[in-house]
């Protein structure tokens, strides 16, 4: 469901190795389905039927089941992860945008906006965002990392 990440972004990234401007690893789950969902259900405990009852999700006026927002979210964690490395995010935040429904490509994307320098250490601040194929964006974000100077 989910690419792999690259083998540029396994290893560790430093002060050295980032700009303003740069990207991050795109992560890209393909063709989401109603499965899916309910997988998601599963192992996060939300089993509002809204996301996987299609006539309960359309009786309450919704055109379909639709996405977890917490699912969308944790793309869009594993994007910034593996970019910086979990142990050096320091905050992420998000805004839902937009449903994501079945059938749906999500791409996460990022790109660095601020370097601070630190006690032996940077400061990175990164925009985040999460588009479908159609090219809505379904969630906004940013995040912060503290990487070593070396």
């Amino acid at each position: 469901m989910v690419t792999a990440m690259t083998d540029a972004y396994k290893r560790r990234l430093t002060a050295g190795d980032i700009s303003v401007g740069d990207t991050g690893p795109e992560v890209v789950v393909k063709d989401l389905e109603r499965e899916d969902f309910v997988r998601y259900a599963g192992a996060s405990g939300d089993f509002n039927p809204i996301h996987y009852d299609e006539p309960y999700a359309r009786d309450a006026g919704n055109e379909s089941v639709f996405a977890q927002g917490m699912l969308t979210a944790g793309f869009a964690s594993h994007a910034i992860s593996d970019w910086f490395g979990l142990d050096r995010i320091e905050r992420f935040t998000i805004r839902f945008q937009e449903r994501v429904f079945p059938g749906n490509t999500i791409t996460v994307t990022g790109e660095i906006t601020d370097v601070a320098d630190g006690d032996a250490e940077v400061i990175v601040t990164a925009d985040l965002e999460a588009k479908t194929d159609g090219g809505d964006v379904v969630l906004s974000g940013e995040t912060v990392a503290r990487l070593p100077s070396e």
